[in-house]
């Protein structure tokens, strides 16, 4: 396997600190929903940190400057341009891109993403908005929805605080977080589980909240999945209130976090932000059907993550070797 590079922040990843940051959520918080290593996020916050205080925009030009000085940018060839430009269709990140079409060849190509953000930039104020149409909008993370817990609490759950280890380790294929995503006006619902170790990410449209259908609606995601399925994680809001027939119907263990701590499911929040992508605040999820729904939770499987060394989710989960990506994703029809 080639050696994996480009682990600096990106432009996107800057603007997601923005956002954390003036909610006055900590460090360790927010490299919880990056992913990152809290140092990381101090050293960005200090090191590229203005006359008066540390903005986005004055960061990423504080770090190209940088990256510009401490080496010659290479001319890029037109045929990997073309190969880059063909993922970022596909829905990838520059940086997915680069490090995908590197493991799938078995050796790094000459190209950085910054290199690549530059020219899909350049050609939007040219006029050209096919790629930056596909590049990911960062936006601050969405509105957790108040629950009547005082007034309804939800029986017989366990706290977070109870859950093993081992779950935090990470060290095995079969602990889920569970959520809700909602649409425009309370216009839908989208039920989210996501596996821990390998992003690998089951999503179902509701008709409601309704505590009997969104448990029914778990039990029917994640049965095909049962022998990799030990604990889920949700956060409190009511529609989970059925948890103990999901529990009994799968043979898992069921945890709630903390009232407003979403960052101990941070992973689940990281994942509904990718799914705004497809399904942003402002859509009513009603209208969205399930052919729709299919293809999100495919895109997602599908596209390499900087934290699985660039495998896809699929592949990690069931324990795949690299296929071809573009072959993948057209057999699939996305």
């Amino acid at each position: 396997m080639p050696k994996l590079s480009y682990i600096h922040l990106t432009r996107e990843q800057r603007y997601q600190i923005y956002e954390l940051h003036i909610e006055n959520k900590t460090i360790t918080e927010i490299a919880l929903a990056l992913e990152r290593s809290k140092s990381t996020i101090s050293r960005e916050l200090k090191r590229n940190r203005g006359a008066q205080r540390w903005s986005p925009n004055q960061a990423q030009r504080f770090s190209d400057a940088r990256r510009k000085k401490s080496c010659n940018a290479k001319r890029v060839s037109e045929e990997v341009w073309q190969d880059v430009a063909d993922y970022i269709r596909l829905d990838l990140s520059p940086e997915q891109a680069i490090i995908r079409l590197s493991l799938e060849r078995g050796g790094p190509i000459a190209i950085s993403h910054d290199t690549v953000y530059r020219r899909i930039y350049t050609d939007k104020r040219r006029g050209n908005n096919e790629l930056f149409s596909h590049l990911r909008c960062q936006k601050p993370r969405r509105k957790r929805y108040k629950s009547s817990l005082r007034h309804s609490p939800i029986k017989n759950r366990v706290s977070i605080d109870e859950r093993p280890e081992v779950v935090d380790l990470k060290t095995r294929l079969g602990d889920w977080e569970g959520d809700t995503v909602i649409g425009k006006g309370q216009q839908g619902v989208l039920l989210t589980l996501v596996e821990r170790v390998s992003r690998y990410t089951l999503v179902a449209q509701l008709d409601s909240k309704h505590a009997d259908g969104t448990a029914q609606a778990i039990n029917r995601l994640l049965m095909p999945h049962r022998d990799k399925c030990h604990t889920i994680t949700f956060d409190n809001g009511l529609e989970f209130a059925r948890h103990a027939s999901v529990a009994s119907c799968l043979d898992a263990d069921i945890y709630f976090a903390h009232p407003y701590c979403s960052w101990e499911r941070g992973l689940n929040e990281n994942t509904n932000g990718l799914i705004r992508q497809y399904h942003p605040k402002s859509a009513n999820l009603k209208k969205v059907s399930s052919q729709d729904v299919l293809t999100t939770m495919n895109k997602l499987n599908h596209r390499p993550r900087k934290c699985l060394g660039y495998k896809t989710p699929h592949e990690v989960f069931y324990n795949l070797g690299i296929l071809p990506l573009k072959s993948t994703l057209v057999a699939l029809r996305i």
